[in-house]
């Protein structure tokens, strides 16, 4: 019988390691860690899925390996190769000493991509495997990943299955640029990451940048959140927070008015009819958020 997980404890040490996370998010890594299950963070993009993977890497003081995804995504970049120059080398070698040509599918001409270098943990929970951006990849890949997550192993033709030592951390993101299949959800635990509240944005900005101004700090997460309420093409996230109170900084802000607003909106908002939609409405984005005081 798996043993309770202490979620409150696993939020204090995401917090220890940078991670301001809500008690639903622990929640899902705290259980799918203990029944060796993946997750899979979904939510729009600069909500903080990557890092909180980051995040649980620091946490169990684990190696955090990244697989980006990408259209065309296949095996060869995800999971393994054969270093064929290498096998070349050697049966050239074995040629000119009239010797035996070796197992060219031994180990040393074996290249580990993420996938498969994430089974060889040498110590329990050694790895905490990112598999970024799912959306982006193919459904034949997608499908592949189907075995890896139900057995954590991989079937390579000329070496037979090759399982986890240890199972890894596994943690899925995805910006839901496309739905993924029900097959894949059902092998893991999911969990949305939506925009934070006031508060919880507030303090992230004070812990990742704690040299702001605890005023310019509140002011920036009102008034990403009020633009967030905006019809924008991309509502800024967290990341987005981040560098705008940074920029608001390097302007010499201790506050955000009306021109520090007008000047920094490229930090913020990526797209020109956005910053028209942000310029037309800065007055009374500003008016409000300075009439809600200091955090």
């Amino acid at each position: 019988m798996p043993q309770p997980v202490d979620v409150d404890d696993l939020r204090e040490r995401l917090l220890d390691a940078g991670y301001v996370a809500d008690d639903g998010l622990a929640t899902a890594l705290a259980c799918a860690v203990s029944l060796e299950r993946a997750v899979l963070l979904e939510g729009d993009a600069g909500v903080g899925k990557t890092d909180a993977a980051r995040a649980l890497a620091a946490v169990h003081d684990a190696q955090l390996l990244r697989l980006q995804c990408y259209e065309g995504l296949d095996l060869a970049s995800a999971a393994y190769d054969w270093n064929y120059g290498k096998q070349l080398l050697a049966i050239r070698a074995a040629e000119a000493a009239h010797e035996r040509t070796p197992d060219l599918y031994a180990d040393d001409f074996l290249i580990r991509r993420p996938l498969l270098a994430a089974l060889g943990a040498p110590r329990e929970r050694g790895i905490v495997l990112l598999i970024d951006e799912i959306d982006r990849a193919d459904d034949e890949f997608e499908a592949f990943l189907l075995e890896f997550l139900s057995d954590f192993a991989i079937s390579i033709p000329e070496r037979g299955t090759i399982a986890a030592r240890h199972r890894p951390i596994v943690v899925l993101t995805s910006n839901r640029t496309r739905d993924l299949h029900d097959a894949l959800k059902r092998r893991c635990f999911y969990h949305w990451i939506a925009h934070p509240t006031i508060s919880r944005e507030i303090a992230i900005l004070r812990m990742r940048v704690p040299e702001a101004p605890p005023a310019l700090a509140a002011d920036v997460a009102r008034a990403a959140a009020a633009l967030r309420e905006r019809d924008l093409r991309k509502p800024p996230g967290i990341a987005e927070s981040l560098d705008w109170t940074q920029t608001l900084q390097l302007l010499g802000a201790d506050r955000l008015d009306h021109a520090s607003f007008q000047r920094s909106l490229g930090a913020v908002l990526k797209y020109p009819e956005d910053i028209e939609t942000a310029r037309a409405a800065a007055e009374a984005i500003v008016a409000a958020v300075r009439a809600d005081g200091v955090a």
